[in-house]
């Protein structure tokens, strides 16, 4: 499980990087260059699709950060976990979910489907 709670520790911390930069050079390190990233609100392939789902998702929850939720779980290249998506200092998460992650041979990441539990009213 060490892993698998690894790989998660960097994909939140790549979701986490504020600089642009940064962040790009976080998604090359950790996607295969091909990699599908798939949610209720985004379907983007490669690195620059998924660095800019990130970024999006930065500018509509600016000041928040994401932290994991206790029981990475995984087995044969997959991994599901879960997260919140809080503000800076708080402890009520604005949004949360969990993702499927699905790994290639060389244990970076292949393709990850979302799935939201918690979203914000609309307004």
């Amino acid at each position: 499980m060490t892993d698998y709670t690894d790989l998660v520790d960097r994909y939140l911390a790549t979701w986490n990087e504020a600089d642009p930069a940064a962040r790009a050079a976080k998604v090359a390190a950790l996607w295969a260059a091909d990699g599908t990233y798939t949610d209720p609100l985004a379907d983007v392939a490669g690195h620059e699709g998924v660095a800019a789902v990130i970024a999006g998702a930065r500018d509509m929850f600016p000041g928040h950060e994401f932290r994991p939720r206790p029981g990475v779980d995984g087995h044969h290249g997959v991994v599901r976990f879960g997260w919140d998506l809080v503000p800076d200092g708080g402890t009520e998460s604005t949004v949360s979910g969990f993702d499927v992650a699905v790994l290639d041979a060389d244990g970076r990441i292949r393709t990850v489907l979302g799935f939201l539990d918690k979203v914000p009213a609309p307004g």
